[in-house]
């Protein structure tokens, strides 16, 4: 087993490359993970240019590692860690709570104060990189119909199948999703597994997510004066809650899972008066295991997202935005190609 592996370090704003960095070593607990894919998110952009809030509120720090989006090979394991992982194709937990404080004794460890997430807080290198280590705890085997794609695609599908339960649509019932980028498109795409009619609001053409078959996708300009039963915010807009709780029906459900770079206010009069429900979404974490299981069993394909998969050195145009790929919304890396 080589001592040093190659990673992608982001040391400030735009400051990145690739380096020869020491390999992890198993520690008591863990597992080292060969890394088969990683997919890029909104999160590491947010790093890449400096805005993101953790660095601002000392959860991070540069120099970092990047990769929270992954799915791999068990390939050396820790003392007190089962043997039978070696070799078993995984994924897993980005939030890695404390498991002694409240929240995570009541099952909510994705809240934990002290959590660490991987390629994200606390200091936990992630998963842009050939290896990766992490607690067994916080793995989900894959069984063999998830491959290295499909499993790279189970963080940010936990928390589109999280969004999407939260709205309590089904059938009979029409629901509206802003932001129709990686999250909003899984997030309609587990919609309609349940059975809910599904709109879709952006900007643009909507051709890629009519090429889902999606068929009802329009702009603000064209959106129709339709009742809809729940409306998921999976957008960056400050604007969007508001928008969100405007246009819901009375007694229905509102749903946020996108970040905005600024506060968002909305009128909570609308929200009392509509008697609306209101539900944030933080993490994957509860819905890591559904979500595998959704696609195992072909409820949902994802797969037509991932425009592109690069490797390591093309990290940094894709973070940049100078990486020009297909319609998809999603970059996968290979850390394994040259």
């Amino acid at each position: 087993m080589s001592s040093t592996m190659r990673a992608f370090v982001l040391t400030g704003p735009r400051e990145c490359s690739v380096r020869e960095v020491p390999a992890p070593r198993a520690a008591v607990g863990e597992v080292v993970v060969d890394v088969e894919r990683a997919g890029v998110c909104g999160t590491d952009v947010e790093f890449f240019t400096g805005e993101m809030a953790y660095l601002h509120q000392g959860h991070s720090a540069y120099p970092m590692r990047l990769g929270h989006e992954w799915a791999g090979t068990v390939s050396a394991v820790g003392a007190g860690v089962d043997p039978a992982w070696l070799g078993r194709r995984v994924m897993g937990d980005t939030m890695l709570g404390d498991r002694t404080c409240r929240r995570c004794r009541k099952g909510h460890q994705h809240t934990c104060e002290n959590r660490q997430e991987v390629g994200i807080r606390g200091g936990r290198p992630g998963a842009l990189a050939e290896q990766l280590a992490v607690p067994a705890w916080s793995l989900h085997a894959l069984p063999a119909e998830v491959d290295a794609v499909l499993g790279a695609l189970v963080e940010p599908g936990g928390n589109a199948l999280r969004a999407a339960r939260a709205t309590g649509a089904g059938p009979g019932d029409r629901a509206l999703v802003l932001g129709p980028g990686t999250i909003g498109l899984l997030t309609a795409m587990f919609l309609r597994a349940a059975g809910a009619e599904v709109h879709l609001m952006g900007v643009g053409d909507g051709s890629f997510a009519r090429s889902l078959g999606f068929e009802h996708v329009w702009t603000r300009e064209t959106l129709p004066d339709l009742p809809f039963d729940a409306v998921v915010d999976a957008t960056g807009a400050a604007e969007a809650p508001a928008l969100a709780v405007d246009l819901v029906e009375p007694a229905g459900r509102v749903v946020g899972i996108g970040l905005a770079g600024r506060p968002s206010l909305l009128d909570t009069r609308a929200l009392v008066l509509k008697d609306v429900t209101a539900v944030g979404v933080l993490s994957a974490s509860p819905g890591l295991a559904d979500t595998i299981a959704a696609y195992g069993s072909g409820a949902v394909d994802p797969r037509p997202l991932v425009a592109a998969t690069v490797g390591l050195d093309e990290v940094g145009a894709v973070l940049a935005g100078q990486y020009r790929a297909g319609p998809g919304p999603k970059i996968h890396i290979d850390p394994r190609k040259p």
